[in-house]
């Protein structure tokens, strides 16, 4: 694996599957899955989807990262799963499909300021294990387009929408067109309404790697038991 994340991902369920099907790439099991044909969208699924396939379904905590000079995969895992049993569930009303400046995404209800508390800690916890950004890697943030305070961040932490710009989110799309973004939002919305957890419930620390090809695969999941 060239580089990990730790990520949110769904247990195995209804939620798990409906989601890696969406994307039409189970990291889990490593393989592709057949994409749903729905009704009502402006193209088929694979064609609104081919960014966040490569990843598959999750939600970002620490973003994709080179390791430290001297660490291996093993104490990238070893310090992912200390810092599991330091950390405690979090949780949120639930769910719902929005429209985030194009790209569509499942985004928490209700109270989540305990989910970006516990967001921040695993980001100040994880960032030893990253090597510096390259100048190539900063550059693909294009920190022409950031804000003075979110390029602090990129360079504090690696990654710009990190802290107070953190918004959990599980993407669903590409960056779409207005019209094409508009027509697709109601169909997820209704295919996706009955697997919703409600509560969305935060339980684990998922590792991904990502392979030589750019796709993205769950590693190791560790259980939060703080």
């Amino acid at each position: 694996m060239k580089r990990f994340a730790v990520y949110y991902a769904p247990r195995p369920g209804p939620f798990a599957k409906a989601t890696a099907a969406l994307l039409g790439w189970d990291s889990a099991s490593a393989r592709p899955v057949p994409q749903p044909d729905l009704p009502g969208v402006p193209l088929p699924l694979a064609a609104l989807t081919t960014d966040p396939h490569k990843y598959g379904f999750h939600g970002t905590l620490r973003a994709p990262f080179r390791p430290a000079d001297g660490l291996g995969a093993e104490d990238v895992a070893d310090a992912v799963r200390s810092l599991s049993r330091k950390l405690s569930p979090v949780s949120c009303d639930g769910l719902r499909v929005e429209n985030l400046h194009g790209f569509l995404a499942l985004t928490p209800t209700g109270d989540h300021s305990a989910l970006n508390a516990f967001a921040a800690s695993v980001l100040r916890e994880t960032n030893p294990l990253r090597a510096p950004l390259t100048d190539a890697e900063r550059a693909r943030r294009r920190p022409e387009s950031l804000t003075p305070h979110q390029l602090a961040l990129l360079d504090t932490w690696g990654y710009p929408h990190v802290m107070e710009e953190f918004r959990f989110h599980l993407t669903l799309t590409n960056h779409l067109p207005e019209d094409q973004a508009a027509q697709t939002l109601p169909v997820l919305s209704a295919h996706l309404a009955p697997v919703l957890p409600k509560p969305f419930i935060i339980e684990d620390l998922c590792l991904f790697g990502e392979d030589a090809g750019g796709r993205f695969h769950l590693l190791h999941r560790f259980p939060l038991s703080g």
